[in-house]
């Protein structure tokens, strides 16, 4: 384990393993929201006194940081969001309903998370462009040679996670990037799973679009990041209007708009939220990702090993790279396994995972997810195991 003793809740008995959807936040984290909401509230961009001063600094701090943690090239390509939902939400119905026309086709995978699929399905029936989906291997993995043979003159935009979120399959963004370079193909990744876990350079990687959220990285909720090259998000459409992003307007009908990032982030935005997101990249660096996914490997590789011992698993990702592992017990509702470990204050998501076109290639609607981060032990997964070898009380326990 790594840095256990940082993370208050830990120290309650909770086995926590729903990383996937939201992590824990350290001490650190929380102390530096707790310092903007007590020692100098104030919003942001607006005062010309000390305590407004000190928000600016704090808040284009972060900026600053996000920009280095994936290797943007200029601050400007950062923007501060309400989460990758709204992210992606910027980029298909900010740019790409400006773009992309009909005829055009995007490439996808039916094991993308809602928040990268339900806009492009929305965004097609307008404008009438094809979605084609990404096939899987038998692992469940991306298949890149399937993925090479479906481009085509009219591809205009890959969308893929570089992790997913249901099978945890680690996508090789910089060979997509390469492929995306060599046909004048847009890349948009979904880093959400993995920007808390392995390093994301969006230059390396030839990423045109970026989003991720803030909550699955140690950070607080509701706020998130969106990158895009500058030259992109300058012909991308806000999506709200409003305080902080005009220079001027008036009753003539004209109006003028601030420089980036300003003029895509309207209205007041998640101060707190986006200082505490700072702490957590600060924290994460002081780790060190590689660190972190190689302890996550090493988890996972032990989970496996002892769930291969429990009777009636089954498991969907073995042979993924990253720390979420997929299975079922038996016959028995993902739901009801997940109330019965709840039991054991044991904390593991249960159902679609937000993925529901997964079901049509693994067969199945609901699942049991298992995510690891550093904070996690053996000794949980052992606990763990030990409550799934009883399981013929799964039922007595929901009934």
């Amino acid at each position: 384990m790594l840095n256990r003793e940082d993370f208050e809740i830990l120290n309650t008995g909770i086995i926590y393993f729903d990383n996937a959807a939201t992590t824990q936040k350290p001490r650190s984290v929380v102390n530096k929201i707790v310092d903007y909401y007590t020692k100098y509230t104030a919003n942001a961009h607006r005062g010309d006194y000390d305590i407004s001063l000190k928000v600016d600094e704090e808040y284009e701090s972060t900026r600053d940081k996000v920009k280095n943690f994936i290797n943007a090239e200029d601050r400007s390509e950062i923007i501060f969001t309400k989460g990758s939902t709204e992210s992606f939400n910027m980029i298909v119905f900010g740019f790409m309903a400006h773009y992309l026309q009909k005829g055009d086709e995007v490439i996808l995978s039916k094991g993308e998370h809602a928040s990268n699929l339900l806009p492009w399905i929305s965004l097609a029936k307008q404008i009438g462009f094809t979605i084609r989906y990404a096939s899987l291997e038998e692992d469940n993995s991306l298949s890149m040679e399937n993925l090479k043979e479906m481009i085509n003159s009219n591809t205009k935009v890959i969308s893929l996670a570089h992790i997913t979120n249901s099978i945890g399959d680690v996508r090789p963004i910089k060979e997509i990037g390469e492929l995306c370079k060599e046909n004048n193909i847009l890349f948009v990744v979904d880093v959400t799973q993995s920007i808390g876990h392995l390093r994301v350079d969006v230059i390396e990687n030839n990423i045109s679009f970026l989003g991720f959220s803030a909550h699955k990285m140690l950070g607080p909720t509701g706020v998130g990041v969106l990158y895009g090259k500058k030259e992109l998000l300058e012909k991308l459409v806000p999506l709200e209007y409003g305080g902080g992003m005009n220079i001027a307007f008036s009753s003539s009908g004209e109006y003028e708009l601030k420089e980036l990032p300003f003029r895509l982030e309207a209205g007041t935005r998640n101060i707190a939220g986006v200082i505490g997101l700072g702490a957590a990249i600060d924290y994460l660096e002081n780790i060190g990702l590689q660190n972190i996914h190689e302890y996550e490997l090493e988890l996972k590789k032990y989970l496996v090993e002892k769930m291969k011992t429990v009777p009636n698993i089954k498991i969907y990702n073995e042979t993924s790279p990253s720390g979420v592992l997929l299975f079922n017990v038996g016959n028995y509702f993902s739901q009801d396994v997940a109330i019965y470990l709840n039991k054991f204050k044991i904390c593991i998501r249960a159902g679609n995972h937000c993925a529901k076109m997964l079901q049509e290639v693994i067969c199945s609607t609901n699942t049991c997810r298992v995510s690891l981060y550093f904070y996690n032990t053996k000794e949980e997964i052992d606990k763990l195991i030990e409550a799934l070898k009883d399981q013929d009380k799964i039922l007595e326990t929901v009934v």
